[in-house]
């Protein structure tokens, strides 16, 4: 008996098709991302399956976050001390602020159980040289513990001066905890950080990935960049570390960028957020659910005037919980709408938020970077710049260096500082941290450092995209098919 090559083919073809089909529906996911890679799967065999292998695949649930629940009774323990302490019934302006949104407050509770933490102290960084140094100063400072976790931690200048530092404390007998993503952080291996554990501190790649070559998932990264020092400060926003992010690279030059110092109730968020994290990244070691409360939530009887919540979101929760929230932000917006991302990726419901708020007489503005960092991320970007220029919204490209912030404030009185870029991959595909801040004072002060960036910006008119080029427009349009997996 023969076998013709038309019936070996026709074979293969079947087999194919049949593992893209078993490949595909053994996980959630939406129609749009189901048919796309079936496409891809069946149309482009080998390349197919090896594109899934870097971003198709999804992460295993069942090691993730195990502390969460033991963790928020330990945080609702602390938060009702903190309250007595600062004495709850004292009123200040931000508690009007909430009064007056409280549907936005109730709606994060609902999707993150995130916490209103009531009277911090908050202070605003947009440059790194002035907040890597009140960082080293805090780290210095510490008595307990040092938990850090940054999406890039890279070997370099900066990144040797910090990870020096931390050794230096871990020999002191401070607690020190790293956690760092092997694909952001891209050179930077675990002999980098191993004179810190001979110290007897620990550092993990998120989730505990072995390496760059062998962690094939270019998908759910650890975005987030959370600094917790003995449990009463932290810091969270936009910053990595790296020499880049303080300017010394000549690729960007001026790094703009976002950060904020906090005091208060609002750091148990961050610190909720990162032994979450750790207990699901680190293989041993674990923090054990007897010493969270005692020592990672410290009552503390700072008493400022700024009210916020810490949300997180990522790929194992189907709400994208930040996103949601911009999406309230843009909508509860009256008088303006103001935000900062070097990537405008948004998909159909924040664009659509965004039109609606434009078209109903909302002042909305969005500053993107007027270079690019990737290619494909950029065009996009432009694409849909020009879509948005053509339907109200102003768009700013930043003139002086390169814009990182991911803020967003409105009608002076709620702003958002965080990790989560305006794009599908903040969205939907990494995991996130995003302040959300309930005081006129802070979002004044987020309004004017706006103002100041418009400076050197430069508005771009909807004519002014009229007359780009057709081979760059061509490439912004190829760019925004690739939208969902940029």
């Amino acid at each position: 008996m023969t076998i013709d090559a038309s019936s070996i083919f026709n074979a293969i073809v079947v087999i194919n098709a049949i593992f893209a089909v078993l490949t595909v529906f053994r996980e959630k996911r939406d129609i749009a991302a189901i048919w796309a890679w079936l496409l891809v799967l069946v149309f482009l065999p080998l390349v197919g399956f090896i594109a899934y292998a870097f971003l198709g695949r999804k992460l295993p649930k069942n090691r993730l976050f195990k502390l969460h629940k033991h963790v928020q009774m330990q945080l609702d323990e602390r938060l009702n001390e903190q309250r007595s302490q600062l004495g709850h019934d004292d009123k200040t302006p931000a508690d009007d602020v909430v009064r007056r949104n409280r549907n936005a407050v109730d709606m994060f509770m609902t999707t993150d159980s995130a916490f209103l933490a009531r009277q911090n102290k908050v202070h605003i960084f947009t440059n790194g040289n002035e907040l890597f140094h009140r960082i080293i100063e805090d780290i210095e400072s510490a008595k307990k513990s040092i938990h850090i976790e940054f999406y890039t931690f890279y070997n370099d200048k900066i990144g040797n001066e910090i990870r020096d530092l931390l050794i230096q404390k871990a020999k002191q007998g401070i607690e020190v905890r790293v956690i760092y993503d092997s694909w952001g952080s891209m050179g930077t291996t675990r002999r980098f950080f191993k004179p810190l554990t001979e110290a007897g501190g620990h550092a993990y790649p998120f989730l505990n990935t072995r390496s760059v070559l062998l962690d094939f998932r270019i998908n759910f990264r650890d975005h987030r960049k959370i600094v917790v020092i003995d449990g009463i400060i932290g810091y969270t926003g936009g910053f990595n570390i790296g020499d880049q992010y303080l300017g010394r690279k000549k690729k960007f030059g001026n790094w703009r960028d976002t950060h904020i110092r906090i005091i208060g109730s609002g750091v148990f968020g961050l610190q909720a957020r990162f032994i979450l994290d750790w207990n699901a990244t680190s293989p041993r070691g674990q923090i054990d659910e007897d010493e969270v409360q005692a020592k990672y939530f410290p009552v503390t009887t700072t008493k400022g005037n700024v009210n916020m919540q810490i949300v997180s979101s990522g790929p194992d929760s189907d709400l994208q919980q930040i996103k949601m929230g911009y999406i309230k932000l843009i909508t509860m917006a009256t008088k303006y709408c103001w935000i900062q991302s070097p990537y405008l990726i948004p998909d159909d419901s924040v664009l659509d938020a965004l039109r609606i708020a434009a078209m109903s007489g909302v002042d909305v503005r969005i500053m993107i970077p007027s270079m690019p960092d990737h290619p494909f991320v950029y065009r996009a970007t432009q694409y849909y710049a020009r879509q948005l220029a053509e339907q109200g919204v102003k768009i700013y490209y930043y003139g002086n260096g390169f814009m990182h912030a991911k803020t967003m404030v409105i009608d002076d009185e709620i702003a958002s500082v965080g990790s989560a870029n305006l794009d599908y991959r903040s969205f939907k595909l990494n995991f996130e941290i995003n302040s959300f801040i309930y005081d006129e004072k802070f979002a004044t002060q987020m309004r004017d450092i706006y103002l100041n960036d418009i400076s050197v910006s430069e508005l771009q008119t909807p004519e002014m995209f009229d007359k780009q080029p057709l081979w760059l427009k061509f490439k912004q349009t190829f760019s925004r098919l690739l939208s969902p997996i940029l």
